[in-house]
This record gives C-alpha cells, structure tokens and sequence, in this order.
C-alpha cells in the first residue's frame, strides 16, 4: 500500500468533492487496504496456505443532521457513489450529534511510531517457522498430538480525507507465530497453546521457545482436580487479567455510557480502583500494537488518564458520543466500513511492586485462574460469572491443576479489591499484570 498512498488520498480526495457537488454540506471518505498471508501446518505437513488482498473505500456524507455511509470498492465512480450516498442521507432520519470532528483537533499527520516493517516472508519461510513451533512443542515429554501451528504476516493501511481539510495516511505492519497441541491420552487429554505478535518481525520469540511454552502449558494440566464449592481467593493470569480490564474498559466506552447501558454510567469522578492505580490510554507509543497518529475522524489522541489514582476520570470518546454528553472527542474513533465508533488504543494499568510469584505467596490458598470459558461480564449489571481453570495454590505455592468451575462476583467489587503484579506484556494493546482479585465464590463438586 505504500506506493500507492498518493493515488488512494486523491482517490479520497475526489470523492470528498463529488459530495459536496452532490448536496452535502461536509463529508469525509476513508481507503482502507489490507494484506495477509499465512501457513498452517499440522503433524510437519503443511495443511492450509491462505493469502489475501481487499481494498475498500467509505464515503460518510452529512446532509444538516442526516448522515449516511456507503461503501464499496476502489473501482467505484466517486459520482455514482457520493451521489448514492446523499440521496441515503437525505431520507435518514436526523441525528442531532451527527457531524465531523472538529477542525481545531485534527492532527497535523505527524507519525514517528515505527508501525510498520516492509519485511515479507515467502510461503516456505511461513511454512519452516510453522514446521519449528509444531516440532519444538511436540518435543515436550508428555504432549501426544497437534492441533497445529501458523505463521503469517500482515499488513493493514487507512487514507483518510475530510471536507474540514484533513489528508492522512497510516500502515502498520504485523507478524504472528501460534501453535496449539495436546498432552496425555484418551479421556485425559489436555490442550493448551502459545503464541507471538509482533509489529517487527525481529521483535517475534524464537519458534523454538513459543512451541516449548505452549508445549509446557498443556503438560501442566494434565489429570486436574475438581474444586469444592466455597469462597477462595482468586489471582488471574495475565491472559485472563487482560480480559478482566477489558471489561472495564469496555464499560467506558462513551457509547455504553451515552446509550446507558453500562455499569459505570453514573461513577464518574468516583472511585472504581484501588487508590494508587492508573488506567492510562495512549495511541501515541512507538512500535505498539495500540498506536495510532491519528484516530478514524483525523483527531490526534493524546495521552488520556481513564482512572486516575483509582478514579474515575474520562469516557472513551469519538466525536458523536461526545456531543451526546457535551463533552470534547479525545481521539478515539474506530473506523470500518459501517461507521465510526469509540475504541481505546494502548492501555496500562499501573503495575504492582511485587511479582506473579510472590503475590501467589502471599495469598496462601486459593485459585490462579489461567483460563474462563464462557460468559463473563455483563457490563450493564456489572455481573460476573464464567467457568474456569487454573492451579490450586496451597501454602503460597502452586499446586495441582483444577478445572470444571465456575467463579462468580460482581464487577465493582473485584475492580475494587485488585492487587496488581509486575508481569504486565507490552506485546498487547491492553497491558495488564497477573492480578489478585481478593474473594469470589467458586462452584466445584
């Protein structure tokens, strides 16, 4: 997509004026490109190569209060296509926070985060990578059989252009490693996986060591115990903490909060963590999964403290969502082809002084919960309740696996009652330590 930048913003360009031409008073058109190609292999065979290209445009147009988005392909006349769009929005009904980002937020389209790695592996590349995870986990004493291993690459691109004058382009770039396979045999077979993604591919783990993670991981949880039913103390594994915070996370979305249907809705300025710990969105992070120049309307987000010292202190904002609650956008739009919605980038949550280990002995006895299956959280009631699995620990140490219950709470009291570790993954857009979450109720046997 590269070399093509300055074709797609006159592209987006032309369409922007065929809008206007057609009757609309503002209008903004987004290209977005994108490009893949993987190898699956299972058992040292390759089993699935997959490549893929799409290119799609988006015109968004506003007649007065009425707005309509229409998409379609880049071979599309921008006439025909702006003047479908204005006859939609002309027949729409009017929706009073409808309208583009203020000019005075817009980026300047400076991007000096390092997003994007031209490096493109070819099919048998992808494929000996695949080959090494598979072959290194089934290494593993105990691992009987794959479930597979993919490496792949990608790269995804948006032009966007708007009648308030804003011409910008992003591209990021992005490499993966996964292997998934099974340890033990018949009716006491266990699963488990690992995986990488990076930005750059010289950032990626070896597969080597990926395919003895994930290898490791299914061996340790062979022949669990069933829980008794009873209170225990919790502490998630960071891939299950990175989910928990994303719950709250996702109930500040100002969508949820303008359409009242969070839990949150009416605690700003009230304390939903523990005191001193932050909930920190930042798209401007070189080379991070999260970052962005600019958001899906061409706003610059800035650094923004969602919870400050363990209060409340900003909603997730894109524009509409934040006329609606007569507040500013602080950059956080996502865009796709059916309309722009509020998402966060980079999250943090403030780490813990203290690591994984030592939270776990300091809890005595209780659960590490490394994975939940099934609902989780309702962000309008602020209800949790999901099956799990994890490791018993006994005296500060963990002890056997468990597995078959189910843990259940409410939201406000677990976010309340969080005791972060030092282990948080900068590998992801939500950065989250192992957490220790106090007392839930646990239904085993």
């Amino acid at each position: 997509m590269n070399d093509d930048i300055p074709r797609l913003l006159d592209l987006g360009a032309r369409l922007v004026e065929a809008a206007r031409r057609s009757g609309a008073d503002a209008a903004d058109a987004a290209v977005v490109s994108a490009r893949s190609r993987s190898v699956q292999v299972r058992m040292g065979r390759v089993e699935e190569l997959e490549s893929s290209e799409s290119d799609e445009v988006s015109l968004r147009v506003f007649v007065g209060r009425r707005v309509a988005t229409v998409s379609s392909d880049l071979r599309s006349d921008p006439q025909r296509l702006a003047e479908r769009a204005v006859a939609m929005a002309r027949v729409s009904p009017e929706d009073p926070y409808a309208g583009l980002a203020d000019a005075s937020l817009l980026s300047d389209g400076a991007d000096g985060l390092d997003l994007y790695d031209p490096t493109e592996p070819d099919g048998a590349a992808l494929a000996d990578e695949a080959k090494a995870l598979e072959a290194a986990a089934l290494a593993v004493q105990g691992v009987s059989n794959s479930s597979g291993a993919t490496s792949g690459f990608g790269t995804s691109g948006l032009v966007l252009v708007t009648s308030t004058g804003f011409s910008g382009s992003r591209l990021r770039s992005g490499f993966s490693r996964s292997v998934s396979v099974v340890a033990g045999e018949g009716t006491g077979m266990e699963r488990d996986y690992d995986f990488d993604s990076r930005i750059h591919a010289g950032d990626l783990d070896a597969a080597e060591a990926i395919g003895r993670r994930a290898g490791e991981r299914a061996v340790r949880r062979l022949h669990p115990a069933k829980m008794d039913t009873g209170r225990y103390a919790i502490v998630l594994d960071p891939r299950v903490s990175r989910g928990f915070i994303g719950s709250l996370v996702g109930a500040l979305n100002g969508a949820s909060i303008a359409r009242r249907t969070s839990f949150l809705k009416d605690r700003m300025g009230e304390r939903v963590l523990p005191e001193g710990l932050d909930l920190v969105d930042d798209p401007q992070l070189a080379r991070r999964p999260g970052s962005r120049p600019f958001d899906g309307e061409g706003v610059r987000g800035e650094r923004l403290m969602l919870v400050e010292n363990g209060t409340l202190r900003n909603w997730v904002l894109d524009s509409a969502t934040a006329r609606e609650l007569n507040l500013a956008s602080n950059g956080r739009a996502s865009r796709s082809s059916s309309g722009v919605s509020p998402s966060s980038s980079n999250v943090t949550l403030t780490p813990g002084a203290r690591s994984a280990a030592e939270l776990i002995r300091d809890t005595g006895r209780g659960i590490y919960v490394t994975e939940t299956i099934g609902h989780g959280a309702n962000l309008v009631t602020g209800d949790y309740s999901c099956g799990a699995s994890g490791f018993l620990i006994e005296n500060g140490e963990l002890a056997g696996p468990v597995s078959e219950f189910t843990i259940a709470g409410n939201l406000t009291d677990m976010f309340a009652a969080i005791e972060p570790a030092n282990d948080g993954d900068t590998r992801f857009s939500l950065v989250v330590p192992s957490l220790r979450i106090g007392e839930m109720t646990v239904a085993g046997r």
